[in-house]
């Protein structure tokens, strides 16, 4: 069988638009005398479709598109399609639902029966679990059509559900297992989707076609990476990295093991990126991002990956000093704009912060200086910026990395200002390293950016230092809090200090509200804030 994998990049809602670019697909795949094509899960409204399903105008929408689909098919050409379908008995609403489409019609369907409702995955919300698992037939083969998580339970020992949809298909014959799936990346992510295939291929000695969403859906990454795996576990066919388009596969002619070019997961992480950056204003209607400079390694990696997502012709960068930024981080931004080809501005923020003072001065009078004057600063900066946003259309991109937002170091309204969080799901560790692997070969980020102390120069001689533990104990210690789970008990056992551990957690649980507040953050981790760790606003746990 001759079968067509598309990598497929919807926008969530468009089903008119995402049906023309299926229909164009299939014109393709009909010129390349196809059998069969596979596009993603959820397709035709993307993923995920969220609270749009709760108007009654989508089931028409999705309806009549999936004739217009089935229509081009015919008696040498089908599609599976990912769409949502009605749930006319009991139950929550909808049907998450893969269709076999030929012959000019609806052949047969699958509804995906395992529903993820961890990490960013809310299928439970809407859709009602599929109950029959049959294989669906064309062209003399049996098609095991598997959504997404229903490939997904593989611990032998402590099964994450209490169904195995692969082995009940099995049991009925399968020639082929086909995952339609909308799985989004993270780091590390790319290795365990290969074990998951292999785990099955293996134990089903059949083949296993994987075929993944790609592209941006605000904070969700999709990073495509497709595959074809044959019955002993090796990849026959692999597509690229966040790339759009088809890709065939030919059961009869395709079997024998492919060499895989080296997998280099710090370049896909900044690919991921970039594709966040670029999906979100193309998918939003958006052209010009804006930010503030500072001088330091935040701002200008961000200024990377956003004139390499966008073009530096669609990227301004703003200097705001104040009294306290001192000379080189003015330099070092300059250095930065004129290497990056971005259109760089002024504003000196120091003439509005006085006049604010002024305004304040009888509760800043016979007073220390303290935090407050340090927020005004930051909250005049995001004033500004937001003041260009608002004059000339363009969007302000977030600086702010997961480290300080983890432990509250940032300015509501002020350096948490933003559209959209770039580094919001990096370590502070993990932005130097993006950073140094961007210049590997080209200095894009001039060398004193990485190698001088991080300030946020709201006060005299200031350092991060003073405020928090040095980055990478302060990263060490909030991957085992907020990523894997742990008790502050279990990071002390585990060799840090008690006194650092109970102040980190301290700051993190005190910090809640910030991050409600957050902008949307693009997901590169197992755990990102938002969606992802959902926190109480307001709560007591003793263990925390």
């Amino acid at each position: 069988m001759k079968i067509g994998l598309v990598q497929f990049n919807p926008l969530v809602g468009d089903i008119a638009g995402n049906c023309r670019k299926i229909l164009d697909f299939m014109q393709r795949g009909k010129a390349q005398h196809l059998d069969l094509m596979v596009f993603p899960e959820l397709c035709l409204t993307g993923y995920p479709p969220e609270d749009l399903l709760h108007y009654p105008a989508m089931y028409d929408s999705v309806q009549s598109a999936l004739v217009q689909i089935a229509l081009e098919t015919d008696a040498d050409f089908a599609v599976l399609v990912g769409a949502p379908s009605l749930n006319f008995d009991a139950g929550k609403p909808w049907f998450n639902t893969a269709w076999l489409l030929a012959e000019g019609q609806i052949m047969g369907h699958q509804h995906k029966t395992l529903l993820p409702t961890y990490d960013v995955f809310d299928e439970d919300r809407h859709f009602e679990p599929g109950v029959e698992r049959a294989p669906l037939f064309w062209k003399g083969k049996a098609l095991g059509i598997a959504i997404c998580e229903d490939t997904w339970n593989i611990e032998p020992e402590q099964p994450r559900y209490h169904r195995d949809v692969l082995t009940e298909m099995h049991a009925m014959g399968m020639d082929f297992i086909i995952n339609m799936t909308a799985s989004p990346y993270h780091q590390g992510q790319r290795k365990t989707r290969m074990d998951m295939a292999r785990f099955h291929a293996l134990r089903f000695q059949r083949p296993f076609i994987y075929v993944n969403q790609v592209g941006g859906h605000t904070g969700l990454l999709f990073d495509g990476q497709s595959f074809v795996m044959n019955p002993r576990g090796e990849i026959v066919l692999q597509l690229p990295f966040g790339e759009e388009g088809l890709w065939i596969w030919d059961s009869e002619s395709s079997s024998s093991p492919i060499s895989i070019q080296e997998y280099n997961e710090t370049e896909a992480l900044y690919k991921t990126l970039c594709m966040g950056v670029s999906d979100y204003f193309s998918k939003n209607g958006f052209k010009t991002a804006v930010l503030g400079l500072s001088g330091g390694i935040d701002s200008a990696l961000v200024a990377c990956i956003a004139a390499d997502a966008l073009g530096p012709e669609h990227v301004v960068g703003v200097m705001l000093p104040s009294k306290y930024s001192s000379d080189h981080s003015i330099q070092d931004s300059k250095e930065l704009a004129k290497r990056l080809d971005i259109l760089l501005e002024m504003l000196p923020i120091a003439d509005p912060v006085n006049s604010v003072e002024q305004s304040l001065k009888p509760h800043l009078q016979n007073r220390a200086a303290d935090v407050t004057e340090e927020n005004l600063q930051s909250r005049m900066r995001g004033l500004l910026l937001m003041a260009l946003s608002n004059r000339y259309g363009w969007i302000l991109l977030n600086t702010t990395n997961k480290s300080e937002a983890a432990v509250g170091y940032g300015t509501l309204y002020g350096d948490m200002c933003g559209a959209l969080s770039i580094l919001g799901d990096l370590w502070k560790t993990e932005v130097y390293a993006l950073a140094r692997w961007l210049n590997r070969e080209v200095e894009r980020i001039p060398e004193s950016i990485l190698t001088k102390a991080p300030s946020a120069e709201l006060r005299p001689d200031q350092k991060d230092s003073d405020s928090l533990p040095d980055y990478a104990l302060l990263d060490a210690v909030l991957q085992q809090f907020v990523v894997e789970g742990k008790s502050p008990q279990e990071i002390i056992e585990s060799g840090f200090d008690a006194t650092v551990v109970e102040r980190i957690v301290l700051l993190v649980n005190r910090s809640e509200f910030k991050r409600h507040q957050m902008a949307p953050v693009l997901r590169v981790s197992q755990r990102a804030f938002g969606s992802g760790r959902r926190i109480p606003l307001t709560f007591k746990f003793p263990e925390f």
